[in-house]
């Protein structure tokens, strides 16, 4: 008797979302430690502006750097939420069974399953808009030109929802990955899951933390600043002048 072939399609598509979103767990934890640098100074995060712009590497700066890794991000960005599609609830009828199991059930697992699924709802749209124009403005990165998107272009609302929902998404789906792939196993389950979770509120918690400090600091500057003399091209020139 022929043995039916088994699909592996599915098992390929869990390994390849696990990988994208480690990926991508491990860029936002990145990106916003260094986006942090504002809150040491203006010259600390423009030298970490033009680090990124292969200006220690080549001796001048080249934007268009930014735009390669902030589309390469994208990609892994769609290939990641593309897959994650499909354990959506596609219809009103599976939104109401999925919300009758997770009453009746009251696991806060699934909970956190319900909070990373809005999240990365609300990401698909949010991290979208911020990645393609990141792809499309690479220069206009910096501690005034941030600061100049954030408030004169009236960003601070999406990159405040940006930065609850990408942090809260990374992290939570962090912990799943721990869980799926049995970084839990051990002596008492019970113990590790409930140490893996108080880690996962306490990075979500810092990171929130450190994120809204961020934003704050380039809300101030862009108050604060006068941009008459332009917003990117001068940067360096003032933040010299500011530190003597």
């Amino acid at each position: 008797m022929k043995q039916e072939k088994l699909d592996k399609t599915p098992a390929r598509l869990d390994f390849t979302q696990s990988i994208t979103g480690l990926i991508l767990a491990i860029f936002i934890m990145g990106h916003i430690l260094f986006e942090a640098s504002i809150l040491i100074s203006k010259e600390m995060m423009y030298k970490v502006t033009i680090m990124f712009e292969g200006y220690y590497f080549f001796g001048e700066t080249y934007p268009g750097i930014i735009s390669f890794l902030a589309g390469f991000i994208f990609v892994i960005f769609i290939v990641h939420a593309g897959i994650a599609l499909r354990k959506f609830p596609d219809n009103y009828r599976q939104h109401m069974a999925m919300k009758r199991h997770t009453l009746g059930m009251k696991h806060e697992d699934t909970y956190l399953w319900i909070i990373q699924l809005s999240t990365g709802f609300l990401m698909f749209f949010i991290g979208s808009v911020h990645l393609y124009m990141m792809i499309a403005e690479p220069s206009d990165i910096g501690p005034y030109a941030s600061s100049y998107r954030v408030v004169h272009e009236m960003l601070a609302p999406l990159y405040f929802l940006l930065l609850i929902s990408v942090i809260t998404h990374a992290f939570i789906g962090l912990y799943r990955l721990a869980l799926k792939w049995g970084f839990m196993e051990g002596k008492n389950t019970k113990v590790s899951r409930a140490r893996y979770k108080l880690l996962m509120r306490v990075f979500i918690v810092v990171y929130i933390l450190v994120g809204l400090a961020s934003l704050a600091k380039y809300i101030s500057i862009g108050l604060e600043h006068d941009y008459s003399a332009g917003v990117k091209k001068y940067e360096s020139q003032t933040i010299k002048m500011e530190n003597h």
